[in-house]
């Protein structure tokens, strides 16, 4: 059976359920990933756990060491990464609440780390992106939500911006022109340097709050958290029946 790892978004600095057996810190050629590995079961199947933001969440969004995560993944053996990420929705459909498996995604992130080829020692290699996320895990994803009869939006696309202010209403508008769905400030480089690697890669978006000027409600961190709070139990009963299913 295929090792799966889970990274952890904004709300989610610890996996409700994991059995913790023990914690990893595989060294890594481009320094530490944002925490100790957790290595664990949930619902009685096996799985890694990364906090992106760290486990005090601390790390914003263009600090996190994205090379370093997902390197620590490979090194103990994951085949298949689950991203979660708390967006902004663009698309008017998806609205605060709101969860979406995203099919496609546009960088608009600026002097990141944005590949293992930086000219250190590896040969160069120019992969092919043009289906970002693995469209198996993406299915067994929306499997496990349709298992579950929870609500999931079946492909997207996710505008990933730097960070870590919110975008301006005028940003938000080129978004929207450009063909984005969603916003969010960690969906690259780590899709990129998942497939850079070989790993299977696929997200699990929840909507916190609408794109900034598509409406009349101010953005607050009250108003996030308590969709987070109110969703967050919801990404987790999809994640543990997501490893019930057969890879």
């Amino acid at each position: 059976m295929s090792s799966t790892a889970v990274i952890g978004g904004t709300g989610l600095n610890q996996l409700a359920g994991l059995e913790l057996i023990r914690a990893h810190s595989p060294e890594t050629p481009f320094g530490e990933p944002s925490a100790p590995v957790q290595e664990g079961r949930l619902a009685g199947n096996s799985v890694f756990f990364l906090p992106r933001h760290g486990t005090r969440h601390h790390l914003p969004p263009h600090k996190i060491n994205y090379r370093a995560n997902l390197w620590a993944l490979r090194e103990l053996g994951v085949e298949r990464v689950v991203a979660v990420n708390a967006v902004g929705g663009i698309h008017a459909a998806l609205g605060p609440g709101a969860l979406v498996v995203p099919d496609q995604i546009i960088d608009y992130t600026w002097g990141r780390e944005q590949s293992l080829y930086d000219g250190s020692g590896a040969a160069l290699d120019h992969i092919d992106f043009t289906r970002p996320y693995t469209a198996g895990l993406r299915a067994k994803l929306l499997q496990a939500a349709a298992s579950c009869n929870i609500p999931c939006a079946d492909g997207a696309t996710y505008g990933a911006t730097q960070g870590p202010r919110l975008e301006t209403a005028a940003e938000v508008q080129r978004l929207l022109r450009d063909g984005c769905d969603l916003v969010g400030m960690t969906g690259m480089p780590e899709a990129a340097l998942a497939v850079e690697l070989g790993l299977a890669y696929a997200a699990i978006c929840l909507v916190v709050n609408t794109a900034a000027g598509l409406s009349d409600e101010p953005i607050t961190q009250q108003g996030m958290a308590v969709i987070l709070e109110q969703k967050i139990a919801t990404i987790g009963e999809i994640l543990a029946r997501f490893l019930q299913l057969p890879p």
